[in-house]
């Protein structure tokens, strides 16, 4: 029994000493990488970004007075036609106002007519002081008749007064008026009442824009839809109007929805925090624009608020020379790493920022497979597709570039050997026996 645990120890230390044996003969052969021919392909530039459905135009309707609803006849869902009755407030203490408000416009005018007849008579008071006072016998003093024509004055002016009270009365009246005009609220539009915060009953308060409480019902025109979605500030400047996109909804899986870019916002949606900035030591805050899509013959079953995940398809090239994206990377003139630093980032690959680095910090390239040996070539670079880069100069196609792995291709520099995957595998008989 110890002979046979002697001679499997030995067949164990033996297959350990071939495997290290395996290892170090592969690394003198270079680093394992996987490759790919440099070809012509259908390339598009896509900028993906996810929001929500909305109806092109819809109207929030909140109440201008505050009152008991005690006429709700429509319902969630429901069609309306434009001037349609949506609800009716209490009106008991609003037509009240307006009696009212009638009350004093009729005082005020029966003030105006008495301010008149008392300016008529102290106007004939005051004419007829200056004809006595201009008589022979001057019959009257002549500080009778400047007392006669200020009391004149002073009743032109009373009368004045009243005649501004009978406008303000008219303009109490037109106000109590329209206060209980608004007790009754019309569809301002022909649509589907997409949401329904009130119940018969209950009190309706004046809407505001900082109480979303007040909000009382919302009609929306479901014809026409949009999706809505939040596009970095990177991306935006690559998007224009009239651009093609694909829109995909979660509550239709199996579906994809054209559109056509209709808007791209001028500001940021920066929500609540606008204009606050970052605080000192902080992470940026990202920036977002919103980017509107109109949706092809949307179906009847969208509703709105509905989460939405939009392709805008930015640029296209048909059959482009291209690259695969993990494959470039950035290097100095000589196609070594960059220093200490900018190695961290600048020996990676390109694709893991997602974006052009400054030329200043490196050269962008790929490695170009010679035998057993790679060689670094400058490369400039277009369009973005899914998982290939648009080469615009330095290769010219038929190429072999090293595609793979990240790690490999973050680790070599110009004239290193390589591998290939194939090389790097045993026989498969020997693995059988």
């Amino acid at each position: 029994m110890k002979k046979r645990t002697i001679v499997i120890g030995g067949v164990v230390v033996a297959a350990a000493a071939g495997g290290v044996f395996a290892r170090t003969a592969l690394a003198d052969k270079g680093t394992e990488v996987r490759t790919e021919v440099v070809a012509r392909r259908d390339l598009t530039s896509v900028v993906t970004a996810s929001g929500t459905i909305d109806p092109k135009r819809k109207v929030d309707i909140s109440a201008d007075i505050s009152g008991r609803v005690i006429e709700l006849p429509v319902q969630e869902g429901q069609w309306v036609d434009r001037g349609a009755l949506l609800l009716r407030i209490d009106p008991t203490q609003y037509q009240a106002a307006v009696h009212r408000a009638e009350a004093a416009v009729a005082q005020a005018q029966a003030r105006a007519s008495q301010a008149r007849a008392n300016l008529l008579q102290a106007q004939n008071a005051a004419r007829r002081a200056r004809q006595l006072a201009g008589s022979a016998d001057q019959l009257i003093s002549a500080a009778d008749v400047e007392q006669a024509e200020t009391q004149a004055l002073v009743a032109q002016a009373e009368f004045e007064a009243a005649r501004f009270g009978v406008a303000q009365a008219q303009a109490g009246l037109t106000e109590a008026g329209e206060a209980l005009r608004k007790t009754t609220i019309l569809a301002p539009m022909s649509g589907r009442i997409t949401r329904l915060n009130i119940e018969e009953g209950e009190t309706a308060i004046v809407g505001t824009m900082n109480n979303p409480g007040s909000l009382l019902l919302t009609i929306a025109d479901l014809s026409v839809m949009e999706a809505k979605v939040k596009v970095d500030e990177t991306e935006v400047p690559g998007i224009t109007v009239g651009d093609s996109a694909r829109v995909r909804i979660d509550a239709f899986p199996n579906r994809v929805f054209g559109g056509t870019v209709t808007r791209i916002a001028n500001s940021s949606l920066r929500g609540a925090t606008a204009g606050l900035g970052s605080s000192p030591g902080g992470d940026q805050q990202s920036v977002d624009f919103e980017v509107v899509i109109t949706l092809d013959n949307p179906p009847e079953q969208l509703r709105p608020d509905l989460s939405a995940t939009a392709d805008i398809v930015t640029e296209t090239r048909k059959g482009s020379l291209s690259v695969p994206i993990i494959a470039l990377t950035v290097r100095d003139a000589k196609g070594k790493k960059l220093g200490q630093s900018g190695d961290e980032e600048g020996a990676a690959p390109a694709a893991k920022a997602g974006a052009r680095r400054p030329n200043d910090e490196g050269v962008e390239g790929v490695f170009v497979m010679h035998g057993d040996s790679v060689s670094f070539v400058p490369v400039e670079v277009g369009i973005a597709g899914e998982r290939y880069f648009e080469v615009k100069k330095g290769l010219n196609g038929g190429e072999t570039v090293v595609a793979g792995t990240y790690q490999a291709i973050r680790e070599l520099e110009a004239g290193a050997k390589v591998r290939t995957a194939d090389q790097g595998k045993a026989n498969p008989g020997k693995e059988k026996g």
